[in-house]
């Protein structure tokens, strides 16, 4: 299979390292690219359309085809806005713990309350925020040591805001043919559980979908490469 990863916020390509390795190990082609935004590429004031228009590009420009798409976390409004552009290129979507966003809506729609007011007092003046280490690890990172933890915690990078907040025109996306799969891992603890939930809280604004349910929290592609992988190659399938 041929995997295009779209991580999540605060991240960028490197977060894909291991799980790249696990799958192309196992005889697959993995692409994962850093957004816009994002990492050596921060730009604060980047849009959606910019953050999309990258994956299109990358997709378009190497020609690939038969394209397991997958987002992860913030990347999976992105990647419904890359499907909605090239769905003659994708063999299926996989959304790992991944937002689904219903058309008109915003990412930030979806972020609980008390999360929200928390990190508009945390954000930067430029439009950024800076996630606190305490919270990437007791939410982020519950499944991992303190070593990969603080591991995973030095490649992160300050994530613009102002995208999150943005309306998305996904109408193309839920009109859609592709097949398209959740893959849950059910030890995530970013949010509440009062408040969130990634499945079926996400997962059922899609129209139709295979779900895979796995162990392991929001960042296995740092706790548990080997286990992510396993679980995209399932939700990949045909």
């Amino acid at each position: 299979m041929r995997y295009v990863l779209i991580h999540g916020s605060w991240q960028d390509g490197r977060c894909w390292d291991a799980t790249v390795a696990a799958l192309t190990a196992a005889g697959h082609e993995a692409h994962a690219p850093t957004l816009p935004g994002n990492g050596d590429l921060a730009n604060p004031a980047v849009t959606m359309a910019e953050t999309a228009a990258a994956v299109v590009d990358l997709i378009v420009s190497k020609d690939l085809t038969e394209v397991v798409l997958v987002g992860h976390s913030f990347g999976g409004a992105v990647a419904q806005l890359v499907a909605q552009q090239v769905p003659d290129r994708l063999a299926r979507v996989v959304f790992y713990n991944a937002y689904v966003i219903a058309d008109g809506a915003t990412v930030f729609t979806y972020v609980p309350e008390s999360v929200a007011g928390a990190f508009t007092a945390l954000a930067s003046p430029d439009g950024t925020l800076t996630l606190p280490y305490a919270y990437f690890r007791e939410h982020l990172m519950n499944d991992a040591d303190a070593a990969t933890a603080e591991w995973a915690y030095a490649l992160t990078s300050p994530e613009p805001l102002g995208r999150s907040a943005e309306v998305l025109d996904l109408a193309g996306f839920y009109s859609l043919t592709v097949p398209m799969s959740y893959l849950y891992a059910y030890d995530d603890n970013v949010f509440p559980a009062s408040e969130f939930s990634w499945h079926p809280g996400m997962s059922q604004r899609l129209p139709d979908f295979r779900l895979v349910t796995i162990p392991g929290g929001h960042e296995l592609m740092f706790s548990d490469p080997a286990a992510l992988a396993a679980g995209l190659e399932r939700a990949g399938r045909p």
